[in-house]
């Protein structure tokens, strides 16, 4: 989902930000309070959410690190990660690493690879919201019904998308503003349901889908995702529930351009549905060659 690019450049900055290297670190005590009559005691503070920052243990470890922190290319930090992860096979600084290579092969369009650094990442973080979006989006998005494993797939992206649920509150990343973590909370929230959405859209289980796919919005309402608002109409028009379908059909419509896969598919679905609910001609059946049945493959990206 392109939002995940969005928000994640957006924390990219916060990550990479936050390296530290902790080896010279050392903790001041404050004063201590001079006692006095209208003296009261300060509440104590809350801790800050989110995880602490990655640290490096060594100098060199550091300053290996941020000789690749500015590397694009996806290839080359690919292989630059995991050379460092190579020299330094315990350092908590990989993952952010994997992470921007991650967020490398996504900007690049390419799925697979993407996959493939989400789970490096996760090999070192098993609940990071962010790999586990990334992967499970691919595994739900990509899996075939020809692919082999396609069960074993299927059931990964689902595992992957409810450990989102469970973790993103106790794993979000640390040194980003309040407003900034809520946004990200709310986006890896319904990205999580999304992708469970379409996992049972394609399972033919349009109710469960239905469910997911509002889940999905409301987690985030100041920003729908227009797929996601698509896929609700489809699970709703599956159901026979035309006039909210339509509803969410003209929505997708005024959220994507026509030349797009998701523009394109959001008209087909408004179309048929205006003819479902008011502009049928009389005697024509759904289903008949006037009005097809609703797509069975939910939209891509």
């Amino acid at each position: 989902m392109k939002r995940v690019a969005i928000v994640g450049a957006m924390l990219a900055l916060a990550s990479f930000a936050s390296a530290q290297y902790g080896g010279g670190q050392q903790t001041q005590t404050p004063p201590a309070a001079q006692p006095g009559a209208d003296q009261q005691a300060a509440p104590a503070q809350a801790a800050p959410a989110g995880k602490r920052p990655p640290q490096a243990k060594t100098q060199a470890e550091f300053d290996a690190y941020n000789q690749i922190a500015n590397t694009t290319d996806p290839a080359a930090l690919e292989k630059a990660a995991d050379d460092f992860s190579a020299k330094f096979p315990d350092s908590e600084l990989r993952v952010l690493l994997y992470k921007k290579a991650m967020a490398a092969y996504q900007n690049a369009n390419n799925g697979d690879k993407m996959m493939d650094m989400g789970k490096k990442a996760l090999a070192i973080d098993p609940n990071d919201p962010q790999a586990l979006i990334s992967v499970a989006e691919v595994l739900a998005e990509r899996t075939r019904e020809t692919d082999l494993d396609k069960d074993q797939r299927l059931a990964e992206a689902r595992k992957d998308a409810e450990t989102v649920l469970k973790s993103v509150d106790t794993d979000a990343p640390a040194g980003v503003p309040p407003d900034k973590i809520e946004l990200y909370k709310g986006l890896m929230r319904s990205n999580a349901y999304a992708i469970l959405g379409t996992l049972d859209f394609n399972k033919n289980d349009y109710a469960a889908a239905e469910g997911n796919f509002r889940k999905s919005i409301d987690a985030l309402p100041q920003q729908p995702d227009a797929v996601t608002v698509l896929r609700l109409a489809l699970s709703l028009d599956h159901q026979g529930k035309y006039p909210e379908a339509l509803k969410y059909a003209n929505q997708a419509v005024q959220m994507t351009q026509e030349s797009t896969n998701a523009g394109t598919a959001a008209r087909h679905e408004q179309d048929r549905l205006v003819k479902l609910t008011g502009g049928t001609p009389p005697g024509t059946a759904p289903g008949s060659a006037q009005n097809p049945p609703p797509g069975n493959a939910p939209p891509k990206n």
